[in-house]
């Protein structure tokens, strides 16, 4: 058992029981509420749609409140639908809110060292549709308060509860904020909530009861705001970045108060989809670290699942089952058509097949079976002559509408019985990408022969076939890969290059802190240094650099010199985040005559943030030669439905669709590095007494 989760778990249980107790339970009056001049006249909370339960408890939390009358809470609160990430429309672009943002922002609310030594205060961060959504969800309740008859109304997000203290708290902060604005007709934005951002919150003129914010809050979660004040809020408009980022740009203008310590908290036992824009950031930077990464859905048992499509340029329906947990085959058209047990031995491997050609009898026989879910996008029976009339309504569902603009989750998660995603529906990769394809052709290595790349732990998920299926690495018949393309990029990194940047960064699971004192270059080529780090917050200081842009598709080749040394890997790769994918060359310091080759995939289109996976689907490689000895020529072609390996002119390892992964099919940039890596299974326990140690590169060229 892991035994953290185990202990979160009864945490949550814990609160969950006492709040459960506690709304039993009178939490007394405040007189700071109430339908009265000079009073909190109104409370506008905001909540989801598709998220009933949250306004059942919310109402439970506020009737155990009185207002100054006696009155219960409820009697002066009214929901507000929230504006939801899903609905595609609702969160397009609009002139209320400006996605794009400085990380300068972040700075401005949370100061840290460490982040501004990775990233300039220009670097442009783009806001998640989470957190557009949010933003434009207070831009509604504070139209509908600047509207309003109410002169002041407290609004709440569906998660929070309050402290065992917080009637004494609002009443003694809220008389307060009206002593100290008497001049000015009252109080124009008084914090009940907020999180002090790492501690570094400027707090002017304080007293017991309040204090004056002049930057560092976070969460707009309860917060008291005056119809003036709300009228300055839209004034001020496009909302540019997170919203309650954008609100610390506000305090002075609106004389912002914040009570001395909140009186309403977030509930610790409400699941959230948010995702927020600076996290990779964070990650990158090494102030927060993923860990083994999270992880993948759990496996789902809504397969089988047979779909057909109406045969687009994109497919969008392979792409939304593959986002939804299932394992996703996709077939031409032109293969055999399948018997009914060639189609179950199929469903051992994968959750769904998609336009799979049957024959009469199996589609027949598949329909008497009992869990088997039938999907097809309008026009499908035309086109292929399904006879859907005798499919059972339980268990069928045509989707109508074209493109993702048309098209919702909503049928196709209530047929299968699962949660709908937080992303809009994709439009799917061109079907030219050939993904999600099952090219596996067997490999062309004899049973006696030994081969040289050993299958390693693969991780478990929807896009790594499982572990039962008995895939072993592909490994070609020896041959030179004929290559034509054009040159893009020749850099021979004896100096610096505009084509490629030195990073300042790190990543989870790395020991070490990626520095431009790190990278030189001379007659050799660019040298990556890696050593102890006595002043950093991490153990050990290296260098990385990446292309200046993303490639799609190409032929990605270097001459490199790997490090040596236990604990330290040298890294040649493409990859991408949002969603992560990424093809990867490694050298384990520990094993010079080993090559590490690997997969990420995770599906969805550009900007989608789904970035599962911690091992990948890696296999050593045995070189027959010490990498760290001498210069190598390394070779990644990347194409649409395959991946090749090659070292020196000779192809060692090849992939295509489903081999075990889906093939890589979005741009990513071109990336080098040394690093020290925390887990001991990929190259043993860093050994500092083999530091410095260094990597180069030289020759660097892509091709189209």
């Amino acid at each position: 058992m892991n035994l953290q989760r185990a202990s979160g778990m009864f945490r949550l249980w814990t609160f969950r029981a006492a709040r459960a107790a506690a709304t039993r339970l009178p939490g007394g009056r405040i007189p700071a509420f109430g339908p009265c001049p000079h009073r909190i006249e109104s409370i506008l909370i905001l909540n989801l749609d598709r998220q009933p339960a949250r306004w059942r408890g919310m109402l439970r939390e506020l009737g155990r409140l009185q207002t100054f009358d006696g009155a219960p809470l409820t009697s002066i609160a009214t929901r507000l639908a929230s504006v939801d990430a899903r609905d595609g429309r609702a969160v397009a672009a609009t002139a209320d809110v400006d996605p794009n943002y400085r990380l300068g922002d972040q700075f401005h609310v949370q100061p840290d060292t460490r982040l501004e030594a990775c990233f300039s205060a220009d670097e442009p961060v783009r806001m998640t549709r989470q957190e557009v959504a949010v933003a434009r969800s207070h831009i509604e309740a504070w139209k509908v308060i600047a509207t309003g008859q109410h002169d002041y109304v407290l609004v709440l997000e569906d998660d929070v509860w309050f402290t065992p203290r917080a009637a004494e708290t609002i009443e003694r902060g809220w008389r307060a904020a009206l002593e100290r604005c008497r001049e000015e007709g009252g109080p124009r934005l008084l914090y009940l909530s907020y999180e002090d951002a790492g501690d570094t919150a400027e707090r002017a003129d304080p007293c017991d009861a309040l204090f004056r914010p002049v930057r560092g809050l976070w969460f707009l979660s309860g917060y008291v705001l005056s119809r003036e004040g709300a009228a300055a809020l839209l004034r001020a408009m496009p909302v540019t970045g997170p919203v309650d980022m954008w609100m610390n740009y506000r305090f002075q203008e609106l004389g912002a108060l914040a009570l001395s310590s909140p009186a309403i908290l977030q509930r610790r036992d409400c699941a959230s989809d948010n995702c927020y824009s600076v996290l990779p950031y964070l990650a990158r930077a090494g102030i927060v670290d993923a860990g083994a990464g999270p992880m993948p859905p759990e496996r789902t048992s809504a397969g089988p699942v047979l779909a057909w499509t109406a045969g687009g340029d994109r497919e969008g329906l392979a792409m939304a089952l593959s986002m939804l947990g299932l394992r996703v085959r996709v077939f031409d058209g032109d293969e055999k058509s399948l018997s009914s047990d060639e189609l179950a031995d199929l469903t051992l491997q994968f959750d769904a097949l998609v336009d799979v050609p049957l024959m009469s009898t199996a589609f027949a026989a598949t329909i008497g079976r009992p869990n088997v879910k039938f999907i097809m996008e309008a026009g499908t029976a035309h086109r292929d002559g399904l006879d859907t009339g005798s499919l059972p309504v339980s268990k069928f569902v045509v989707l109508d509408g074209c493109g993702p603009e048309g098209k919702t989750w909503k049928p196709l998660c209530t047929l299968l019985d699962l949660p709908i995603p937080p992303e809009v529906f994709p439009e799917g990769a061109a079907r030219s990408a050939r993904l999600f394809r099952d090219d596996r052709k067997g490999g062309d290595w004899s049973d006696d022969e030994p081969s040289p790349v050993k299958r390693t732990h693969l991780d478990g998920s929807p896009w790594v076939l499982p572990l039962d299926s008995g895939w072993q690495p592909r490994i070609p018949v020896e041959r030179s890969l004929n290559f034509t393309g054009d040159l893009l990029i020749r850099a021979s990194m004896k100096t610096a290059t505009t084509s490629f940047t030195g990073l300042v960064e790190t990543f989870p699971g790395n020991l070490a802190s990626f520095a431009k004192e790190g990278i030189t270059s001379n007659e050799e080529g660019t040298h990556l240094l890696i050593e102890k780090d006595k002043k950093g917050e991490k153990s050990y200081r290296s260098g990385a650099f990446a292309s200046a842009r993303s490639f799609e598709y190409g032929r990605f080749e270097a001459e490199i010199r790997a490090a040596r040394g236990a604990g330290l890997v040298t890294g040649f790769f493409l990859h991408r985040s949002a969603p992560r994918q990424e093809i990867d060359v490694e050298f384990p310091g520990n094993d010079p005559g080993v090559m590490i080759v690997n997969v990420y995939f995770n599906p969805g289109d550009e900007g989608m943030a789904m970035a599962y996976g911690y091992r990948g689907a890696p296999c050593r490689i045995d070189l027959g030669f010490d990498a760290t000895a001498e210069f190598h020529h390394y070779v990644i072609d990347w194409r649409p439905g395959m991946i090749a390996w090659s070292v020196d002119g000779k192809v060692l390892h090849e992939r295509v669709s489903w081999d075990p992964t889906p093939i890589p099919h979005l741009p990513m940039r071109l990336h080098a590095n040394l690093w020290a890596s925390s887990s001991t299974d990929l190259a043993g326990r860093v050994n500092e007494r083999s530091l410095p140690a260094r990597a180069v590169f030289r020759n660097v060229s892509v091709w189209e």
